[in-house]
């Protein structure tokens, strides 16, 4: 088939792979279509619902089933509560061994979830970087919380990289535009690739990731750049 698109064969070593992971059910996604039902400061940093957690188990199992979980050098997730959640929930260790002292993945309830203690023994590290946030500005679920708020709640997650305590990029009044999620999106991109690992999930948001991937594949046939677009 001639698609006119350039093919490229590069070495295995100069090469990643990166699963990318939305975050599972949260309690602003059972509102409907009615925008305007999105907007309450109710729904500041919104959690994960029980049939999410349901998600982030089925997504364990199948992490676990597959071998995939063995390979995982990294998981990088966006500093919101729902993605966080879905990222330990899925990703995180087993129950941690007696006499092991090691800080949990996450603590127990953390968001109203009902949920047990998750180790971080025997599982990769975890890091939050703020460049793969959802699309931000006047939803309150896009607030993040403080920093210093949840490292209490998430112990084990690396918050190094987050600059400021509290949410300076999230404006009550300007929504961020789509060029600017794309930006982004590149700029998020070109990190992973600097890293030295080679298997790495992120955990991250509908909107940034189907706006970040169609930045991507002009040099692919068009079959494989709409299936990279889909969400």
């Amino acid at each position: 088939m001639n698609s006119g698109a350039n093919e490229g064969v590069y070495p295995l070593h100069r090469s990643k792979t990166i699963h990318l992971v939305r975050h599972a059910q949260g309690v602003h996604n059972v509102l409907g279509e009615d925008h305007s039902a999105y907007m309450p400061e109710e729904l500041f940093d919104a959690y994960l619902t029980p049939f999410g957690w349901e998600q982030v188990d089925n997504l364990r199992e199948h992490v676990h089933a597959s071998g995939l979980f063995k390979n995982i050098d990294l998981v990088v997730v966006s500093p919101l509560l729902r993605t966080m959640q879905t990222a330990v929930g899925a990703f995180g260790g087993e129950a941690s061994g007696d006499g092991v002292d090691m800080p949990p993945l996450m603590e127990e309830n953390t968001g109203s979830s009902n949920r047990p203690e998750i180790s971080s023994l025997n599982c990769p590290p975890f890091i939050a970087m703020e460049l793969c946030r959802e699309s931000m500005g006047v939803d309150h679920y896009n607030r993040r919380r403080s920093i210093s708020e949840y490292k209490p709640m998430f112990p084990a997650i690396d918050f190094s990289l987050i600059e400021t305590d509290r949410d300076v990029w999230w404006s009550p009044d300007i929504r961020e535009k789509k060029e600017d999620v794309v930006a982004r999106g590149e700029k998020f991109m070109k990190w992973l690739l600097r890293r030295e690992e080679k298997v790495i999930v992120v955990v991250s948001h509908a909107v940034f990731l189907q706006r970040t991937l169609r930045a991507y594949g002009d040099d692919c046939h068009p079959t494989l750049k709409k299936e990279m677009s889909l969400p």
